[in-house]
């Protein structure tokens, strides 16, 4: 189970939470049970080597990781935090579990705070000094609906902190404490960390203060671990015990350098480490800490594509090699720098700046590292012909902007809920053109055109890819289409030039989404 925020929170004050995590059980180690090997019997005596060195590490193993701790354990930090939680709005009822009732406006049980009043949490995480002025590297969620902050150093000074600058895109956030000639560590960059090199996480585990773990980097370039940050970061995976408490605090490499920011975990439900973790690189740490420390903010290029990464099977259903490399473009911001730069829906996206891009995350991040202002080129494709568009970048909105922006315009029926009866059957899914009784109906957008689907026959693989009545075809192949035979008809067309599936764009209470709908046997 993915733990994203890895810092420990537990309700108090108003809400008179009380939290405690136990855990405890029976190790059943694995029983062996040896038979006799060729050649070999009596007791076995490995060479220890030369005098002194039983206990020598493999060649490429410290010795110990003592020294490096003792050396960079007083850059790491305990930070708490004081947060403002929203009152609950209903009352659990005693003995009937799952049922509750609803709490009068601006009343509160006996014993908690009014909803005026509010109620407050604490929470708990790491960070570490970057420099000797007080600065310290967190995680965004540690801090990000912090009322008052404090620092807890490791000579167990407590010192009062607050915010200079966050940044949700890559999870990041810097804090200030007020005096001078802290010790502090620094991002490495030159040296890029490989899969199997030493690594020590640093930090503030279930809040028992400064504790080391260590384990090997176990893979790199994970993307889309996270989805607030998949378009900036992609996470180095290492096996030292991370959980609940270390978001935040730092991955050392065996010199002391810093490698990384812990920030998220696979876990089990009390939120321990089952050896899977996930850290911030330096190389994307480091120039957003160093903006968030002189600016208090991150500006990135922005051009206002809204872009889909394709699976193999979707450039497949495009018409496309399955190993094509680029992204489609879904929809352009109406009079943002692409859209004046005569970007169109529809376009794909190949290269920026003269660099070619794989997927709309590594085109996001091109993007994203230009300076607002700056010229952008963008190369697409178009009508099986190459462009290249000239585009002045803007600044990109923060991501609560953008988020609101996308929460808009979906279709507002249930899933599953048949809209009308009737139809026509087009591989396994029945399509009416759009009324305005249905938009009424769903309270669509009236700038929505396509065919309403009112049944989906089990069994197919429409169904199979949990396509649903009340969704919406706006395109076919390419295509826009407003009826069941320009579906019928695109269908046909795309089975005779051997292609095993569709791209459909489906429009769905999420969003628009893309799908290879692959074709039913025998029609």
């Amino acid at each position: 189970m993915m733990k994203r925020k890895e810092f420990m929170l537990g309700a108090v004050a108003g809400l008179t939470f009380a939290a405690a995590a136990t855990a405890g059980g029976v190790i059943d180690w694995p029983s062996a049970e040896a038979g006799p090997v060729a050649g070999v019997s009596g007791r076995l005596a490995p060479s220890a080597g030369a005098a002194g060195l039983a206990f020598a590490p493999p060649q490429g193993a410290p010795l110990s990781f003592a020294d490096i701790f003792q050396q960079v354990a007083p850059a790491v930090v305990q930070i708490d935090v004081t947060t403002r939680v929203e009152r609950p709005r209903t009352l659990e009822l005693p003995g009937f579990p799952g049922f509750s009732i609803p709490v009068p406006e601006g009343q509160a049980p006996e014993g908690e705070e009014s909803e005026e009043e509010g109620a407050t949490a604490l929470g708990a995480g790491s960070g570490f000094f970057i420099s000797g002025d007080g600065y310290i590297v967190t995680n965004n969620p540690v801090v990000e609906n912090a009322t008052e902050i404090t620092v807890r150093l490791a000579d167990e000074r407590e010192l009062e902190a607050r915010v200079v600058g966050r940044d949700p895109a890559t999870d990041l956030a810097v804090i200030k404490v007020e005096g001078s000639d802290f010790p502090f560590v620094s991002f490495e960059e030159s040296a890029q960390p490989r899969v199997g090199d030493w690594v020590i996480a640093v930090g503030n585990p279930f809040g028992l203060g400064g504790t080391a773990t260590a384990g090997i980097v176990s893979a790199t370039s994970r993307q889309n671990i996270d989805p607030s940050t998949s378009q900036y970061v992609d996470f180095l995976q290492i096996d030292a015990a991370i959980n609940r408490g270390n978001s935040g605090g730092p991955t050392f490499d065996i010199y002391g350098r810093v490698i990384g920011v812990n920030s998220a975990i696979y876990g089990n439900p009390l939120g321990g480490s089952v050896g899977i973790g996930f850290a911030i690189p330096a190389t994307t740490a480091r120039p957003v800490v160093e903006q968030l420390m002189r600016n208090g903010r991150v500006e990135r290029g922005y051009v206002g594509l809204g872009l889909r990464t394709f699976s193999p099977d979707m450039w497949e259903a495009y018409g496309l090699p399955r190993d094509f490399n680029g992204a489609y473009v879904e929809s352009v911001t109406p009079g943002g720098p692409a859209d004046q730069a005569g970007a169109r829906a529809g376009d794909l996206l190949v290269a920026v700046d003269g660099k070619d891009v794989e997927n709309g995350t590594e085109a996001t991040r091109l993007v994203g590292a230009a300076r607002p202002g700056e010229t952008i080129r963008i190369e697409v494709i178009r009508d099986g012909r190459r462009r290249t568009l000239n585009v002045r970048s803007g600044v990109r909105p923060s991501e609560e902007e953008l988020n609101a922006l996308q929460d808009g315009g979906g279709v507002s029926s249930a899933p599953g809920e048949a809209p009308a009866a009737g139809g026509t059957v087009v591989e396994g899914l029945t399509v009416v053109p759009l009324t305005p009784a249905l938009r009424a109906r769903y309270s669509l957008p009236d700038d929505l055109e396509g065919l309403m689907i009112t049944d989906v026959a089990r069994g197919t693989s429409a169904a199979r890819l949990g396509i649903r009545p009340g969704f919406v075809v706006t395109q076919a192949d390419r295509a826009e289409v407003r009826t069941a035979k320009e579906l019928s008809d695109t269908v046909a067309a795309v089975k005779r030039s051997g292609r095993p599936s569709i791209l459909l764009f489906i429009q769905t209470p999420q969003g628009t989404a893309p799908v290879a709908l692959p074709f039913e046997s025998g029609e």
